[in-house]
């Protein structure tokens, strides 16, 4: 399965993100000082890349069971690979969403930075990227970006690959700790306003949902999330928690999107609120996992557990 038609499968979570990004653009919107109309015409660029990549494929795995453990799928899934890369320099990352890099031969793109996060240790202007190109004619923004070379590892910044590679990983039987269930379904509805990323079920165990959280900050050696600080990110432990308690397994999985972590931490000095709530609901029965990944300019794919330390 390649990255391109895997990330076109995760729409639902981009659907239910469309919101929450729109305001962090309105946040960031043009001052009067920007008098130029390309300036402010470039302010919707970011908005209008989201909601085209939200609503122009109708794939959707949301909703849908599919069964777990199938000995072809565990001999066969070997990771995602990347669609065609093209490499350049970033400029610089602006506005969330959008992202100045200058190609090979001098030319300068705009390309869509498919993360919401503040990306704190992994967006220094300078270093070498690697975007995709899309042909399709809806899309304002041709250029995604994929890839950032650190001085330790290559990172990747699309955060729809965790959820993707997670999913597929579980349902053939490649993470040892979710292993030994029946079914497995993406983007389950638990609340009104809240989707777990899977749920796995089984005729003789308990319920098991799992969130899967990007981690891209990794800081002599400590990959710690969040980046930024997270209300919505607070929140699902709370919800986790509150399954526990009503005699569901729920497990928070850390996927750290690079090579050079040896522990998994919660990041106190950015959000003390969220690692005080995780620390009270692994007290409380959740479970904590930490994966990094193995990953070069073919692909990507979950490399091996990591310790964490809370």
């Amino acid at each position: 399965m390649s990255a391109a038609s895997g990330l076109n499968s995760g729409q639902s979570d981009r659907k239910r993100n469309l919101i929450s990004l729109f305001k962090v653009l309105l946040a960031a919107k043009p001052t009067k000082s920007h008098e130029n109309k390309n300036e402010i015409s470039c302010f919707f660029v970011g908005f209008a890349a989201i909601f085209i990549n939200c609503y122009s494929d109708s794939s959707d795995d949301a909703g849908k069971k599919f069964h777990m453990g199938d000995k072809k799928d565990s001999s066969t899934f070997t990771g995602l690979n990347w669609p065609p890369l093209i490499p350049g320099i970033l400029v610089k990352r602006y506005k969330r969403f959008l992202a100045e890099v200058n190609l090979n031969g001098g030319k300068i793109v705009t390309a869509h930075c498919p993360n919401t996060g503040s990306m704190k240790g992994c967006c220094e202007s300078g270093r070498p990227v690697y975007l995709s190109f899309h042909v399709n004619p809806k899309r304002k923004l041709k250029y995604t970006w994929e890839l950032i070379e650190m001085p330790t590892s290559l990172v990747g910044v699309n955060t729809l690959v965790p959820n993707r590679l997670v999913f597929e990983s579980v349902k053939a039987g490649l993470v040892p700790e979710l292993s030994g269930y029946e079914t497995v379904e993406p983007e389950v509805k638990i609340s009104a306003g809240t989707r777990i990323d899977l749920a796995l079920t089984a005729e003789d165990r308990k319920r098991c949902y799992v969130e899967i959280k990007n981690c891209t900050l990794v800081d002599n050696g400590v990959a710690s999330f969040p980046d930024a600080v997270t209300a919505r990110g607070l929140r699902h432990i709370t919800e986790l928690q509150a399954l526990v308690d009503s005699g569901c397994r729920c497990v928070m999985f850390y996927f750290v999107q690079r090579m050079d972590a040896e522990v998994f931490k919660p990041a106190d000095h950015i959000d003390s609120e969220y690692g005080k709530g995780l620390r009270r609901a692994v007290k409380s029965g959740l479970e904590v996992l930490a994966y990094d990944v193995a990953i070069d300019l073919n692909g990507i794919k979950l490399n091996r557990k990591i310790p964490y330390e809370l």
